[in-house]
């Protein structure tokens, strides 16, 4: 078994019934952290018919008004879609993505998303995520129900974990999602001090490619701290020069002919 949970995270779902069935998939496969993200109705009665005996992943569910919040204290973040994005996610298969889950459970707990019924993950929900999950189909038809979405993720999750257990991927945990988003706030900060700024028209695409370059790279907590230490140097070495070049000119106007 591993030593730490896999998540199962709903954003913005809109039917109970669909809520009850994801706890009903999870309990069938082992998986019992249930967290939703600004869900229309629940509790419902309608939820907890179609849990159908799954009422204890119900009753722990948690109920949070951010994805951030439902992704603090894990690691992996997995992000499930149907659709092509065009910010350059790493892509893993439902099986692939399945055994990469359990091997960072070693780690720390693993997150995975889902969408709302009818509209999927947003740009913003996936921007934690470290990789895209997909669910291979068999025609061009690509949307699948939310329960049997959740439930062909848990089977693949029950299949991985039944294999010879991994070795752990990383000596040192990933950086938390709260720890990135920390980092992004001040590598902003620092790209604002050196003018490296967007020069494209709309001007809003260059910190989304940092932020997709940085989270393909899989940060542990120890590179997030060595790249905040960098930043932090910049910092100081930009604020120097600035000192030395107001040193330097009220110098030049102190010693100036009247």
């Amino acid at each position: 078994m591993s030593a730490h949970s896999v998540r199962i995270v709903l954003v913005d779902s809109s039917h109970p019934g669909n809520i009850g069935a994801v706890a009903r998939a999870m309990k069938n496969m082992g998986l019992h952290e249930l967290v939703l993200v600004r869900p229309k109705v629940f509790p419902h009665e309608e939820a907890t018919a179609r849990a159908s005996g799954a009422d204890d992943v119900l009753a722990a569910a948690r109920v949070v008004p951010t994805v951030a919040e439902a992704l603090q204290g894990t690691g992996f973040v997995l992000a499930t879609t149907s659709r092509a994005r065009d910010q350059y996610f790493r892509n893993l298969d439902v099986r692939e993505a399945a055994q990469r889950a359990v091997a960072e459970c070693a780690s720390a707990p693993v997150a995975v998303l889902f969408g709302a019924e009818r509209t999927g993950l947003t740009n913003d929900d996936v921007q934690a995520a470290h990789a895209l999950l997909r669910i291979p189909t068999g025609s061009d038809y690509a949307s699948l129900n939310l329960a049997m979405a959740v439930q062909i993720v848990a089977y693949e999750l029950l299949r991985a974990r039944s294999d010879v257990a991994a070795p752990s991927l990383r000596d040192q945990p990933l950086a938390t999602p709260e720890s990135m988003e920390s980092m992004y706030g001040h590598l902003g900060q620092v790209m604002e001090l050196v003018d490296f700024r967007d020069r494209t028209r709309s001007g809003t695409n260059l910190m989304s490619r940092m932020r997709r370059l940085l989270q393909r790279a899989e940060l542990d907590i120890n590179e997030v701290n060595i790249l905040r230490g960098f930043f932090t140097a910049i910092e100081q070495r930009r604020r120097r020069a600035g000192e030395q070049s107001n040193t330097r000119h009220e110098t030049e106007a102190g010693t100036g002919e009247s």
